[in-house]
């Protein structure tokens, strides 16, 4: 399974202006080239009457790195933008920063400056969640266990997915699978060891 790794929490804008120019940042998780070219293609469209839609756009399933100035002078845009990103680490994103030219040249360093920020406020807006491995498990217990086991799994953050009450309880959820040994131990130790967690499945999810 993949390791962990950081990525925007969901679509966001943000606008500023400097020196009369007004810039708008745009962002989107994305898991594939296609989504960031679809994510972009609908902010030029939405900003089509602007001078200029920088991106930036890293997916991490082949390792997909693209970015462009749309105009602006070579390294002073699209570069700063995508270095927000890296400096940070996160992956699976496309980011279009907008420009509407103000009338005042803001110069090599002001642009850099600019396209920076935009990255910089379009994480703040979106949120930064790291998708990591899960194990999805389920644990069976008596009715008389129920209230104890499950105030274990809510002590250590567990996920919960669903409570069936049956014969006996069966709880699923979900956690970091490094967490799951610590957990069992915990559950094991609480129950004299009559109910044990039961991993069934690994998957890859935003926690």
């Amino acid at each position: 399974m993949s390791q962990s790794y950081k990525l925007p929490l969901e679509a966001a804008s943000a606008e500023f202006a400097e020196k009369k120019s007004r810039f708008i940042a745009s962002i989107s998780p994305v898991s594939s080239e296609d989504e960031a070219l679809s994510f972009l293609r609908a902010v030029r469209g939405k900003y089509k009457d602007a001078n200029h839609n920088v991106y930036a756009y890293r997916v991490r399933d082949n390792n997909i790195t693209r970015y462009n100035d749309d105009g602006e002078p070579g390294g002073t845009a699209g570069m700063p933008l995508l270095d927000v990103f890296i400096k940070q680490d996160i992956y699976d994103f496309c980011c279009v920063a907008t420009r509407y030219f103000g009338g005042i040249h803001l110069g090599a360093g002001g642009l850099v400056r600019a396209y920076s920020r935009c990255g910089v406020l379009a994480i703040e807006k979106s949120g930064v969640g790291i998708m990591r491995e899960l194990a999805v498990c389920s644990v069976a217990m008596p009715y008389a266990l129920y209230e104890s086991v499950k105030r274990v799994l809510v002590e250590k953050g567990v996920r919960m997915d669903g409570e069936d009450f049956g014969a006996e309880v069966v709880l699923k959820f979900a956690l970091p699978s490094e967490a799951v040994a610590q957990l069992r131990s915990k559950v094991t130790e609480l129950t004299s060891g009559t109910v044990s967690i039961i991993e069934e499945k690994m998957s890859m999810a935003v926690w």
